[in-house]
């Protein structure tokens, strides 16, 4: 392994426990929570934040209405917002601020309350003006889930991937959740049925959301949040748990072209990125931390990341290969993922939350001197317009 820059750590995390606030907390005070256990967490106060990241989900004016909320005069305010892989960003641009002295204490938040206000996040109609194409797509009456599973079907076309084989991401991912107990409670609290382990028959026995897609492969609708806070070396060397170093970061973008390949995500451009500066390769990763909206999406995005040659995904994760306790790994989503944790709309945050946990050894799902981490976001839709955010994690 090489040699990598310590030039900025997570020190501070905290995960909103709760999947279903049931109207009693809005996502301001979500946000707010969390970043209180988050400074906690780290040994931190209110007082040393100097730098806030954003992605804007509490309301207008991101930056300067949580600024204020939080009582803050930050000289660093950021609000890419890029959706789920919004947090990636915003480590890669803590990191840049802070290696360039314009900031010592970092701070990002997410609050959501998207189960509670019933919003239809996977089947609701697209279109409204958000993106120039919408004149030319909107019309046609595309969901989110038909997006990915437009993706799957290809990828299956492409390259032979089956069912079975994409079913194998939903059975690690229940694994690890049925050893986190804030994930049992979310599917408790969600009504999930038959809250236990499955099985690859499970998944392909559960009831077609659209095709390929089944309904164990498509990520739950929660309410939920985190916070993260980002310092300077000589902060977290003095902070209260050991710091997560961060040694690499990448971003992208892609969207709909002329002869385009959709079974290709972004992450095509931003993983290079991020290995080339950590100085690691994708075998080298012990954590992998991959955004799990539906199964077909961490297929993809591990094929894109380099752990595979594309079109081999599917192979690749057969036999339990991604579970925690699995030689060889790299273990997935050991939370519980979106699938069987939590996924309140954006789920970047989460991704960096566990990634931390794995590499200071507090997981449910340890994985053994876990070393190297990766946490990869998607925001928009894998199939037409999305971004790409990767980020890559060492212990101390």
């Amino acid at each position: 392994m090489a040699s990598q820059a310590r030039e900025a750590a997570i020190v501070g995390i905290h995960e909103y426990p709760s999947r279903d606030v049931d109207g009693l907390v809005n996502a301001l005070q979500i946000k707010a929570e969390s970043a209180a256990r988050a400074l906690e967490d780290a040994g931190l106060t209110w007082k040393d934040v100097d730098a806030i990241y954003d992605a804007g989900e509490g309301g207008g004016m991101a930056g300067l209405n949580i600024a204020e909320y939080f009582g803050l005069s930050p000289t660093v305010i950021d609000t890419t917002g890029v959706g789920g892989s919004s947090y990636q960003f915003h480590a890669a641009h803590a990191l840049r601020d802070i290696a360039a002295g314009k900031a010592k204490v970092a701070l990002m938040t997410y609050g959501s309350t998207s189960h509670s206000n019933r919003v239809a996040i996977g089947v609701g109609g697209r279109g409204g003006g958000l993106h120039p194409a919408d004149n030319m797509e909107g019309h046609a009456g595309m969901t989110l889930v038909s997006n990915y599973a437009m993706v799957a079907a290809r990828h299956m076309y492409e390259y032979g991937t089956t069912s079975e084989q994409l079913a194998e991401v939903s059975v690690a991912t229940r694994a690890h959740a049925m050893r986190n107990p804030e994930a049992v409670q979310a599917m408790t609290d969600l009504e999930f049925l038959d809250i236990r382990e499955t099985t690859i028959e499970d998944v392909t026995g559960s009831r077609m959301i659209a095709d390929p897609l089944h309904l164990l492969e498509c990520c739950m609708i929660s309410d939920g949040g985190g916070a993260v806070v980002i310092a300077a070396p000589e902060v977290a060397r003095n902070c209260r748990k050991k710091p997560v170093w961060i040694i690499g970061t990448g971003e992208g973008t892609k969207y709909p072209s002329n002869g385009g390949d959709m079974t290709s995500s972004a992450a095509v451009i931003s993983a290079p990125q991020a290995f080339g500066q950590a100085g690691v390769t994708p075998a080298e990763m012990d954590i992998a931390m991959i955004y799990d909206s539906f199964s077909i999406t961490v297929i993809t995005l591990l094929e894109d990341l380099g752990f595979c040659p594309k079109g081999e995904g599917g192979r690749y994760v057969e036999g339990g290969k991604l579970r925690f306790d699995a030689p060889g790994g790299p273990a997935l989503n050991t939370d519980g993922g979106g699938l069987s944790s939590n996924h309140p709309g954006m789920r970047g945050i989460f991704l960096l939350i566990e990634a931390a946990r794995q590499l200071r050894g507090e997981s449910n799902s340890q994985v053994d001197g876990a070393g190297l981490a990766v946490a990869h976001g998607n925001g928009g839709m894998l199939g037409s317009r999305h971004s790409a955010g990767t980020v890559i994690l060492a212990a101390d």
